[in-house]
C-alpha cells in the first residue's frame, strides 16, 4: 500500500511521469534485447552453441558498463541530456534492426557481436542519464522516493521484456530477427516518449559545465585510483575485503550459469524449445532465491553483522553446489540455482552495507563505480573459464568441484578476518 501511495504521489509530477514512460520503454527494450541476443547464442537450431560462444554474448552484454559505466557520467555533464535519450534510442533502434539483418544473413559472428556491442555500450549513457535527470523532474522532498521507486520500474520492465521475448521465441518458431525487431520497435518507442519533454528540461546547466573533456575524462581516471586506494586503508578494509570476496562470488555464479545455459541446451531437454522453457524455469527460480535473500539478509545480517553473512553465504554455497550439482540432474540442479541466486544476492546485500558504511561520501560514488567494474569484468571472466573447462554437453565435475573450493576458500579468508 505504502508503495503504491508513494507511486501515485509521484504521477502527479507531469515530467516525472514522461520520464518514467521513457525508462519503462527502455528498460523493456534492454530486456528484449538481451534475451534475444542470449537466446539466439544458446538456443537456435541452426547453431552448435559452444561455451566459447556464450562467453562472447556474456562480454558482450557486460562489459561496455564495466568500461563505459565510470565515463558516462562525464559526457552527460555536457551534453544535453534529451537529446541523449533521442538520438540514443534512434541509434540503438537502428542497430537493433541490424542485428536483426545478421541473424538472417550469413554474415561473419564478429560482425553480429559488434553490432550487439554497440547497442549494450549506448544503453549505459541512457541508464546513467535517466539517473542524472530525475532531481530535474521532482522536488527535493521526494527525490528519494522516486529514486527507490523509479529504478525499480524499471528492473520490473526488463523482467516483462525478457518474458515478452521468451514468449514470442516459444510460439514462433526460427523468430530470432523478430525479437529482436520487436526490441527495435521499443527503442523506436522510446525515441519518440523522448520528445514529449522540453530540450532543456533534462539539464545539465550550460553555466554548470566546466570546460575541458580530455581533462574531465582523464580526471576520471585519477578518480578511481584515488577510491581504489581509499578503500585499500586500513580504517576501510572491511570494505575491501568484502569487495574482494564479493567479486569471487560473482565469479562462481557466472560460472555455473554458463554450465546451466549448456546443461538446458544439450542435457536436460531434447529440443530446444524445451530447453528454452527449462532455462527459463531456472532462472525464475534462482530469482526466487533473491528475493528470499532480500527478505533474510537484514534479519540475518543484524544479528551476525553483514561480514559473517557473507562467511555463511559463501560457505553455504561452498557445501550445497557440489551436493546438488555433481549428479547433474534436473531436479537437483534447479534447487541449486535457487541456493545461488540466495548466497550471491545475500552476500551482496551484505557488501553493500559494507561499503556504503566504511566508505567515506566523498569516495563512495567513485568506489561503487569500482564495484561495478570488478561485479561485471568477474562475471566475463568467469565465463571465459567456463569455455576452456566446459565439455559441449556441460557437463563438468571439476568445474563444479573448482568453484566449490573458491566458495570454501572466501567463507575461510573472510572468516579469519572477521575474528582479527
Amino acid at each position: 500500500m505504502s508503495v503504491a501511495r508513494d507511486l501515485r504521489v509521484l504521477l502527479r509530477f507531469g515530467n516525472f511521469r514522461r520520464l518514467l514512460a521513457l525508462r519503462l520503454l527502455s528498460q523493456g527494450a534492454d530486456g528484449v534485447y538481451q534475451v534475444a541476443l542470449a537466446t539466439y547464442v544458446v538456443f537456435s537450431p541452426e547453431k552448435q552453441t559452444s561455451a566459447a560462444a556464450i562467453a562472447s554474448a556474456m562480454a558482450v552484454l557486460l562489459l561496455p558498463y564495466s568500461l563505459v559505466g565510470p565515463f558516462a557520467g562525464v559526457l552527460l555533464d555536457r551534453w544535453e541530456r534529451r537529446q541523449v535519450f533521442l538520438y540514443g534510442s534512434l541509434l540503438r533502434a537502428l542497430l537493433a534492426a541490424a542485428t536483426a539483418v545478421l541473424i538472417l544473413s550469413p554474415t561473419p559472428d564478429w560482425l553480429f557481436y559488434v553490432s550487439a556491442l554497440c547497442v549494450t555500450a549506448v544503453n549505459r549513457f541512457i541508464l546513467s542519464g535517466l539517473s542524472a535527470a530525475l532531481p530535474r523532474v521532482v522536488d527535493e522532498e521526494r527525490l528519494v522516493m522516486a529514486n527507490s521507486l523509479s529504478p525499480t520500474a524499471g528492473t520490473l520492465a526488463a523482467t516483462v521484456g525478457g518474458g515478452l521475448a521468451f514468449v514470442v521465441r516459444l510460439l514462433v518458431s526460427d523468430s530470432d530477427a523478430a525479437v529482436v525487431l520487436v526490441g527495435a520497435a521499443l527503442y523506436l518507442c522510446a525515441a519518440l516518449a523522448s520528445l514529449r519533454m522540453s530540450r532543456d528540461l533534462l539539464g545539465p546547466d550550460q553555466e554548470l559545465v566546466r570546460p575541458g573533456l580530455r581533462a574531465a575524462i582523464s580526471g576520471t581516471a585519477r578518480d578511481l585510483v584515488a577510491g581504489v586506494r581509499h578503500v585499500a586503508a586500513p580504517p576501510r578494509r572491511e570494505a575491501a575485503w568484502a569487495l574482494g570476496a564479493m567479486t569471487l562470488m560473482r565469479f562462481c555464479y557466472g560460472a555455473l550459469l554458463v554450465m546451466l545455459l549448456m546443461l538446458c541446451r544439450y542435457t536436460f531437454s531434447t529440443t530446444t524449445d524445451d530447453g528454452l522453457a527449462l532455462l527459463g524455469l531456472a532462472l525464475a527460480i534462482s530469482g526466487a532465491g533473491f528475493f528470499a535473500a532480500a527478505v533474510l539478509t537484514p534479519w540475518a545480517a543484524q544479528r551476525l553483522g553483514p561480514g559473517r553473512w557473507i562467511v555463511v553465504c559463501a560457505a553455504t554455497a561452498a557445501v550445497l553446489e557440489p551436493a546438488l550439482g555433481l549428479p547433474f540432474a534436473t531436479v537437483p540442479m534447479l534447487a541449486a540455482a535457487f541456493v545461488l541466486g540466495l548466497t550471491t544476492q545475500g552476500a551482496k546485500i551484505a557488501t553493500d552495507t559494507i561499503v556504503q558504511s566504511s566508505v567515506e561520501d566523498g569516495y563512495r560514488g567513485r568506489v561503487f563505480s569500482l564495484y561495478d567494474v570488478l561485479f561485471n569484468v568477474a562475471f566475463v571472466g568467469a565465463a571465459g573459464v567456463a569455455a576452456l573447462m566446459l565439455p559441449p554437453d556441460g557437463r563438468s565435475a571439476p568445474l563444479v568441484v573448482t568453484v566449490a573450493v573458491i566458495y570454501g576458500a572466501v567463507a575461510v579468508a573472510m572468516a579469519r578476518f572477521e575474528r582479527r
